[in-house]
């Protein structure tokens, strides 16, 4: 071999060796995903978004959240190596404001996740195009059975650590008969899928316990005047009224109950969407005693959590549902921990299907609100972390939030 040869050589295994050490010899990331990928590049943050309700008489429900999805981003500032960032849109609690809302955050190709929505009916209305685009998306707060339902609306990329009301509507007419010792109910929503749903969950499992339902009816979301649909309740004197909406429809009827001959003696019972401090004190002295089932979280883990919060939020979480949003959070980020390809320079190559099947494959996750199992349908809570509340004068006066009286 001749010096001028060996020269070269060296040459050229010094050259390969320099781009090794500064990555230039490694391997390009590729996307073989099946519906596509998010490149996250070196320094750039990773893009969570949220869909809650943020404003108007249901913002308690949507600040609740949103203050578990910043306490978990507060616990983990750093996620492979980036930040996140958080963005997000109100959805109102209406199927047009899902819509809207879900629209603008699939438009957006840097999305990784969403956190949302809050409300049954805005979650039906912006599924389509958050599925479409290959986003994943968990619920702190939907309720509604049909969402998990291959049959009843569910569609790829939906999940939810939220109870299915299929829980929430027995445990409540266990209660109400089992507990109370009432024979007779009542019921009234207000045309949205939450409502609905939870309201003959109820119907159903009273009627099946010996209840007799001697009415379900209904009111629509801007009614004030409740009087003519409280009378026709008053009129077969049930033993209690269910009524499982949201604020400020929920405030009229529980004012306007002690106004209607025949409601003296029916016991008020609500749901966790009027599990809000804002409720007790937008209803009156009338809501002195009534009861609402809704999400229930205890424990020392759950302790820190609200030790988090006040520093981190301040005061104490407004509504029933942050604990679920928390865990909501730390599971996407679990599971873009396990899924995302990382280049040598700190890129990142998340495949959106392989995020979705991480989830869907989650088990034995230890949340704040039990230990949590994905089913392939996006049910990932078991109902365990509910109970039955009462309001008492302390949260008439501005306490929060009321105690627990009744654990399933």
């Amino acid at each position: 071999m001749s010096k001028r040869f060996v020269s070269i050589f060296s040459l050229l295994v010094i050259a390969s060796m320099a781009l090794a050490a500064c990555g230039g010899g490694a391997a390009p990331l590729e996307c073989t995903d099946a519906i596509g990928c998010v490149e996250v590049a070196a320094g750039e943050p990773i893009h969570l978004a949220y869909m809650l309700t943020v404003s108007g008489a249901t913002a308690t429900l949507g600040d609740d959240s949103l203050g578990g999805i910043r306490v978990a981003l507060n616990d983990r500032p750093d996620v492979l190596g980036h930040t996140v960032e958080l963005t997000g849109e109100d959805e109102g609690c209406s199927a047009e404001g899902g819509q809207t809302a879900g629209t603008k955050v699939a438009a957006d190709p840097s999305v990784v996740a969403i956190v949302g929505t809050n409300c049954s009916g805005a979650a039906f209305a912006a599924l389509p195009a958050i599925s479409e685009a290959g986003m994943l998306m968990c619920s702190s707060s939907n309720t509604n059975p049909g969402l998990t339902d291959p049959e009843g609306g569910w569609l790829p990329g939906y999940y939810r650590t939220a109870h299915n009301d299929k829980f929430q509507g027995r445990i409540a007419a266990e209660f109400a008969y089992n507990e109370l010792g009432a024979r007779t109910a009542a019921t009234i929503h207000d045309g949205s899928p939450y409502a609905q749903a939870l309201q003959q969950v109820f119907a159903e499992t009273f009627a099946a316990l010996g209840g007799t339902v001697t009415f379900q009816g209904a009111v629509n979301v801007g009614d004030t005047d409740m009087r003519a649909v409280l009378t026709t309740v008053a009129a077969d004197t049930p033993d209690i009224l269910y009524y499982p909406i949201f604020e400020p429809e929920g405030n009229f009827i529980t004012a306007q109950a002690a106004e209607v001959a025949g409601m003296e003696n029916t016991i008020l019972m609500g749901a966790d969407g009027l599990l809000a401090d804002t409720f007790p004190e937008n209803s009156g002295e009338n809501v002195v005693g009534m009861y609402l089932s809704g999400p229930y979280v205890t424990g020392a883990t759950y302790d820190d959590f609200l030790a988090k919060w006040a520093e981190v939020i301040g005061g104490v979480p407004p509504s029933g549902f942050h604990a679920f949003a928390y865990d909501c959070t730390n599971m996407i980020l679990d599971a873009i921990e396990s899924v995302a390809q990382q280049g040598s320079d700190g890129t990142l190559l998340i495949g959106r299907q392989a995020l979705r099947d991480a989830m869907t494959a989650t088990a034995g996750f230890d949340g704040l609100t039990g230990s949590l199992t994905c089913n392939e349908y996006g049910d990932c809570a078991t109902g365990e972390a509910l109970a039955v509340f009462q309001i008492t004068e302390a949260e008439l006066n501005g306490g929060w939030p009321p105690a627990a009286i009744w654990t399933p």
